[in-house]
């Protein structure tokens, strides 16, 4: 049984440049199922290889494989607005190639599957588990055996769709196969324009903590989004035997991209101790909430030697009174320490804010960014909330009837276009506001030369490089709503 990983050609977020990395829902996955015996596995990467959905359906019609899987498990390039290229890729791979079986899972699939096997007569089969359910459909399509029975998997049954049980998540993460790295063209990827070879990669997966507006709510069975509240991490070995691989096949640039990697200061050290040991010397970015980062604060200088060049981390909001609204679990304190203790250890700072709550108005907008312009991180990602399935910002939405779940343009639910007004503000109201945040952020004066000027590492110069480039395309999609992707 031929499998085949179909990603298709992405553009990448306006502040991003030039920026691609090997699909890890695909990478673990594939990993996976050849452990179990399917081999007959490769990717196809359309944007590796400048293939338009046209060609790239051409391209599967001619390797003729016997199912076609499409998703992905990280929205960091952009957004959910990689769903409008799946979709599309779907019903042009079906029309060439019918007798293929097209499976989705991953972000939003899991956790939309009979919206999504309504909505897209292509597709035969959606996962809403993970590795296992995905296993146990491929061995189930090549057995015959009957795919209803199948736990964490949506199929159809006659013509309905039909949801499976549900399946328990995978609780022992080293237990997993190392990421098929080698179905990938891993000299070809690039973070930030300048950043190469580069991969993203997971350690952990789910989340101990619970914000309303967190897109990660979207990859677990929407009967059960508790799921998401369950945190599970690779040991410091197992993400040290990962990235002693990653080395051997060159890759220069990674990003943890775990929404918490640094929640256990312990798990941490380690790993970083494991890195010394090794000279591993692979550059790195984390990410984290800031009572993560104050509680690393005595690693950091470990951190830093170990590769460390760069922290991010989400202000999103800036009173006591909406970080309990949105759950955060962070203190104002704690957001204004995170940024004096890595700049202290010459680790450059990415912080993010969001703007389109519910109760946002412009007042409450402009206080968000001077809080931000006060706090100084050394790059400032403006994110539009963008409503994710399962989430309590997803819940608010639909039933004050934001949301119109059949007539969403994914190209613009890309978190860097207002897609949902507030109860004070339009769409356009956001859109001009965002633009003002930054605008008058990467704008001020002393903010450019003290980075340029400054011990951080080459990579973090470039990275800010990049994002001043994109600042106007980043206004061109906020207020007059064009696409990045």
């Amino acid at each position: 049984m031929k499998v085949l990983f179909v990603m298709p050609k992405i553009g990448a977020w306006a502040t991003h440049g030039n920026h691609f990395a090997p699909n890890q829902l695909y990478a673990q996955w594939g990993a996976y199922i050849r452990d179990k015996g399917y081999d007959d596995l490769e990717v196809l990467d359309g944007t590796v290889l400048g293939l338009g959905l046209d060609q790239l359906a051409e391209e599967v019609k001619n390797k003729n494989p016997d199912i076609v899987l499409l998703g992905d498990m990280i929205h960091c390039s952009v957004g959910f607005g990689v769903l409008w290229h799946f979709n599309e890729a779907a019903a042009r791979i079906k029309k060439l190639s019918p007798k293929t079986k097209i499976i989705m899972g991953g972000l939003w699939y899991s956790s939309m599957p009979v919206h999504t096997l309504a909505n897209n007569p292509a597709v035969d089969y959606v996962v809403m588990g993970e590795e296992e359910a995905f296993h146990q459909l491929i061995r189930a399509i090549d057995t015959g055996a009957p795919i209803k029975d199948v736990a964490g998997v949506t199929c159809r049954v006659d013509g309905e769709p039909f949801m499976g049980p549900h399946r328990p998540l995978i609780t022992d993460l080293d237990k997993l196969p190392l990421p098929a790295y080698d179905l990938f063209p891993m000299d070809k990827y690039v973070g930030h324009t300048y950043w190469k070879p580069f991969v993203e990669m997971m350690t952990s997966r789910g989340c101990p903590s619970a914000c309303t507006f967190c897109y990660e709510w979207d990859q677990y069975d929407p009967r059960h989004p508790k799921d998401f509240l369950t945190w599970r991490a690779k040991s410091p070995e197992r993400v040290m035997e990962e990235l002693d691989l990653l080395h051997k096949m060159g890759t220069k640039v990674v990003v943890i991209q775990d929404d918490n990697f640094n929640v256990d200061p312990d798990r941490v050290e380690k790993f970083c101790l494991l890195k010394k040991e090794r000279n591993n010397p692979i550059k790195w970015v984390s990410l984290g909430r800031a009572v993560d980062w104050v509680n690393c604060e005595k690693i950091l200088p470990l951190m830093k030697e170990t590769g460390l060049f760069m922290g991010v981390y989400g202000i999103e909001v800036t009173t006591p009174e909406e970080l309990k609204k949105i759950a955060k679990g962070i203190t104002v304190e704690q957001i204004k320490k995170t940024v004096d203790i890595l700049r202290a250890n010459d680790v450059a700072v990415v912080a993010d804010i969001m703007i389109g709550f519910d109760y946002d108005n412009e007042e409450v907008i402009k206080q968000r960014y001077e809080f931000s312009d006060e706090v100084d991180p050394d790059i400032l990602w403006v994110g539009y909330v963008t409503p994710a399935p399962n989430s309590p910002m997803w819940r608010i939405g639909m039933k004050k009837g934001w949301i119109d779940v059949d007539k969403i343009d994914f190209r613009k639910w890309d978190f860097l276009h207002p897609v949902v007004p507030t109860n004070h503000l339009s769409i356009e109201d956001l859109g001009r506001l965002g633009s003002w945040c930054m605008r008058e952020f990467f704008s001020k004066p002393g903010r450019i030369q003290r980075i340029m000027t400054s011990n951080f590492d080459p990579l973090a110069k470039l990275c800010f490089q990049d994002v001043m480039q994109g600042v106007t395309k980043w206004e061109e999609g906020a207020v007059k709503g064009e696409a990045h992707i």
